[in-house]
């Protein structure tokens, strides 16, 4: 490596750790004034037909949401109650403990106008049921939380692999030039399983990485300076970065990492501006933020990141990804019903039951639910069955990546509709099973995209989300 090289490298390097000089990058801002109203993806020909969808909210619920618990109702499960599973089949569980069947926690009840079974567990969500697509015949690969959070993600157990919000903007770009086009709003308690690596851009170009926005500290770590700096200096330093790109670029060409770095201080310091008014939730008027449940110290911190998620999505925010649910440990904060899922359900289901069927009516109230998409996943669900290999029926329940529960709203969607069906104890999906690939080819539909179509070519593949799988499951499209 030359000299001058490494004392590049080292200067960048300087700028990526302290973003002292996060406007140096202002050199590449266009003026204000000729805003595009649209920054295109990078994929060519997207999008492939006509959008129902423009922009989504991905609410991720990390430990595997309970669906004989919240939306697929089993009456024939209390019959069986405190017996033993009737199958020669031995389910695939994380801790191989299969105990007695047990019955519901939560009533169901038939809710709104479309009759949707929705339990007690989620009461505020309830009022929005006509909203709903419920999927009730999901199946994953596994049962383990890490590789299936992934699958959840990105349609692979491994790592490495770019998920979909990553995908998403790539083949769409952003509405915005002063925002990422993916931002993630973490769980303040703790990541999920896998980390970071739930937003990784993969192997596509590096600036389609999801964006975290902290709920905690500083929105976002090192955008402002540490210190002041004078004109002067702001001024020369831009001078010099923009001739240290240059003279690079003319030497190797567009290299993907140079030229992520450089589009990364172009809206770093787009964002100095742009992120302090969309996170300002004071802006809200009281009945609003009362509605999100921001007066609650219960609901509040979520409450918080939905309303956040609406604002982004209203200044050009392709995709917004909210965790709830943290790192795994004891106590577990986050869905992982194993020891007590009356406590663990109950816990983690009033902090964001308000919340969700907030941000859903208020989507609807400002027109926005029309051409917006609301997805809320788990990695798989629970076991019909206690969590204990005891004569007793216990109060937990184990993984289940045979036939779990997830849902969707807005725009493009039969509302108040559910799909699919498991079996007469939940456990196994026997009826239209939906894969994660078959999910993901249906979100990409919906904004637009043929997911067959949608590829990057990496390592000798033309690489897609959905591998060589998926199908779009027309029968929930409006």
């Amino acid at each position: 490596m030359s000299h001058s090289a490494k004392h590049r490298r080292d200067f960048l390097g300087w700028c990526t750790n302290s973003l002292t000089g996060t406007a140096l990058a202002s050199m590449l801002l266009q003026d204000r004034s000729v805003r595009a109203d649209v920054i295109p993806g990078e994929a060519a020909g997207c999008p492939h037909h006509a959008a129902k969808a423009k922009r989504v909210i991905h609410l991720c619920l990390c430990g595997g949401v309970s669906q004989i618990d919240s939306f697929d109702y089993k009456p024939e499960l209390a019959k069986f109650h405190g017996k033993s599973l009737q199958s020669e089949e031995r389910p695939a569980t994380f801790f191989n403990q299969i105990g007695l069947l047990r019955k519901n926690d939560w009533d169901f009840q038939q809710r709104g106008e479309s009759g949707l079974w929705v339990s007690d567990l989620f009461p505020h969500l309830a009022t929005v049921a006509d909203e709903l697509t419920v999927i009730r015949s999901m199946v994953a690969d596994s049962a383990n939380h890490t590789p299936a959070t992934f699958q959840e993600n990105s349609g692979f157990r491994l790592n490495g692999f770019p998920v979909m919000g990553s995908w998403i903007s790539y083949g769409l770009g952003s509405e915005t030039d002063e925002l990422p086009s993916y931002v993630v709003l973490p769980d303040a308690r703790g990541l999920p399983a896998g980390g970071t690596i739930n937003w990784s851009n993969g192997f596509l170009p590096a600036q389609h990485q999801g964006v975290a926005f902290q709920s905690q500290g500083p929105v976002i770590h090192d955008l402002f300076p540490s210190r002041s700096v004078s004109d002067a200096q702001e001024l020369a330093s831009r001078k010099l970065l923009q001739q240290l790109n240059q003279n690079h670029l003319s030497v190797t060409g567009e290299e993907d990492a140079l030229m992520a770095r450089m589009r990364s201080y172009e809206l770093a310091a787009k964002m100095q501006l742009a992120v302090p008014s969309v996170t300002d939730l004071s802006r809200e008027p009281e009945q609003v933020r009362r509605q999100y449940g921001l007066d609650n110290d219960v609901t509040a911190d979520f409450g918080s990141r939905c309303l956040l998620a609406r604002r982004l999505l209203e200044q050009g925010v392709r995709f917004v990804q909210l965790f709830s649910g943290g790192s795994f440990g004891s106590p577990r904060i986050n869905w992982d019903g194993h020891e007590d899922m009356i406590r663990n359900h109950n816990r983690e289901a009033v902090r964001l039951d308000q919340p969700i069927a907030a941000l859903i009516a208020d989507l609807k109230q400002r027109g926005m639910l029309e051409d917006t998409l609301v997805l809320c996943t788990s990695e798989f669900g629970r076991t019909p069955f206690a969590q204990s290999n005891a004569d007793v029926v216990g109060t937990g329940r184990d993984h289940n990546m045979y036939g779990f529960s997830i849902w969707m709203a807005g725009a493009g969607l039969k509302s108040g509709f559910a799909y699919g069906a498991t079996d007469e104890i939940g456990w196994k999906s026997v009826e239209n099973p939906v894969h994660w690939h078959d999910y993901h080819a249906t979100v990409l539909h919906l904004l637009g995209i043929d997911h067959e179509r949608l590829t990057y070519y990496h390592n000798g593949i033309q690489r897609r989300l959905t591998n060589v799988h998926g199908h779009v499951i027309s029968d929930i499209l409006a």
